[in-house]
């Protein structure tokens, strides 16, 4: 079971992710446990400071498809993925293994 941490996430995008993603534990930034796998809404938080925070963790950026300069800087942060929020629904359990296997 991977520890996959959320940021930015919304409720709504949760309950997507956890129904979509079984077998993995998903939290917010009150763990203590250090995550596999982070998942960052980058139209709620800065790109850099997710990427500062978590350096060693694979980072799965999403957001609106309209919102190119969000995908511009998450990309430019060093995000490994940077998605638009409906493929990041459509596809989230293999965009998550893709980025866990090659980390």
């Amino acid at each position: 079971m991977s520890t996959i941490l959320l940021v930015g996430v919304d409720l709504y995008i949760r309950g997507k992710l956890e129904a979509g993603l079984p077998g993995h534990r998903l939290v917010t930034t009150d763990s203590a446990d250090p995550p596999d796998l982070v998942v960052a809404d980058v139209s709620r938080v800065d790109p850099d400071d997710v990427a500062e925070s978590y350096p060693d963790a694979p980072i799965l950026g999403f957001t609106n498809h309209k919102d190119t300069a969000g995908l511009r800087r998450a990309h430019e942060a060093g995000f490994d993925q940077v998605v638009a929020k409906s493929a990041l629904s459509e596809r989230a359990a293999e965009l998550v293994e893709e980025l866990l296997a090659a980390s």
